[in-house]
C-alpha cells in the first residue's frame, strides 16, 4: 500500500522555553501574558510553533532570540556577551494539552546571567521576570499558568537544581568574570537555601577545573576587593556540589 499522509491525524509541534535567570538573589523565569486565545490573559512560558523549514534546536534558538535577544551558546566555542546555555528539556504530548488541536511540545531550558527587563512581542500582551515560586504557587496567580506550563516550569527548575550539583552549569548564571560570592548566591537562589560562605569557597576553589582565577579583583559587591574567576574547562564536577537537605 502506498503511504497516504491524509490517513493520519494532523498535529503540530511547538517549542516552549523555560528561561531562568537570577535577579535580586532570586531564581526567576520569563513569563508572558497571552494576548490571544486560547488562555487569553493567562501567564505562560514563551514559545511558538516550529516552522516547516527548521529543526527543533533552530526553533528554540529563534524563539530565545525573539523573546530575550539572547543567542544560544555553542559550548565548543567561546561565549559571546549575549549568550545563553540552551538544552532540550523534555517532550510533552498529552492529547488535551492544547484545546486548538493535537500539539506536541519539545521544551527547552535556557540559563543566562541577570537579564534586563524584557519587552513583549508576537502574541504576548506583556512579559516579565517572575520568581519561579510565585509562578508555581496558584495562590499568587489569578489563574494557573496556561496549557501544562506549570509542569514544564517545575521540570525545568528541577533540571537546573540537579545539574548544578554535578556539572559546572551554575556558571551559566554568572557573567564571564565573577566572584566566588556571586557564584554562591547563584547556588543559594537555585536551591533556595543559605550556604556557609567559607565552606562553599573551599569546595569550589578546590574542585579541579571548576574555576580559573583571572588575576583581577572587583569591589562591585562592596567591602574589600574580591578575586575574580571565570569558568574552567570542567563540565562534570568531581566531587559534586551536593544540595543540602532541607
Amino acid at each position: 500500500m502506498p503511504y497516504d499522509p491524509s490517513s493520519f491525524p494532523a498535529f503540530a509541534v511547538t517549542v516552549d522555553l523555560v528561561v531562568l535567570t537570577v535577579r535580586r538573589h532570586a531564581l526567576c523565569a520569563l513569563a508572558v501574558r497571552r494576548g490571544e486565545p486560547p488562555f487569553k490573559g493567562r501567564w505562560a512560558l514563551p514559545g511558538g510553533f516550529v516552522r516547516a523549514d527548521e529543526d527543533l534546536s533552530a526553533a528554540a534558538a529563534r524563539e530565545l532570540a525573539e523573546e530575550t535577544g539572547l543567542l544560544a551558546h555553542d559550548p565548543t566555542l567561546p561565549a559571546p556577551p549575549n549568550a545563553a546555555h540552551l538544552e532540550q528539556l523534555a517532550t510533552y504530548g498529552d492529547p488535551k494539552r492544547d484545546p486548538r488541536m493535537r500539539v506536541v511540545s519539545v521544551a527547552h531550558l535556557a540559563l543566562a546571567p541577570d537579564l534586563p527587563a524584557p519587552r513583549a512581542g508576537g502574541d504576548a500582551h506583556s512579559v516579565r521576570w517572575a520568581p519561579v515560586e510565585s509562578l508555581l504557587d496558584d495562590a499568587e496567580l489569578a489563574a494557573p499558568l496556561a496549557f501544562d506550563h506549570a509542569r514544564i516550569l517545575a521540570d525545568g527548575v528541577e533540571r537546573a537544581r540537579s545539574k548544578i550539583e554535578y556539572s559546572s552549569l551554575a556558571t551559566a548564571f554568572c557573567p564571564q568574570e565573577f566572584t566566588v560570592g556571586e557564584l554562591r548566591r547563584v547556588y543559594e537562589a537555585v536551591w533556595g537555601v543559605a550556604l556557609d560562605p567559607r565552606n562553599f569557597h573551599r569546595k569550589v576553589t578546590g574542585t579541579p577545573g571548576f574555576l580559573v582565577p583571572t588575576g583581577g579583583t572587583t569591589t562591585r559587591q562592596g567591602g574589600r576587593p574580591a578575586q575574580l574567576f571565570r569558568a574552567g574547562g570542567a563540565t562534570l564536577l568531581n566531587p559534586p556540589m551536593l544540595r543540602p537537605e532541607v
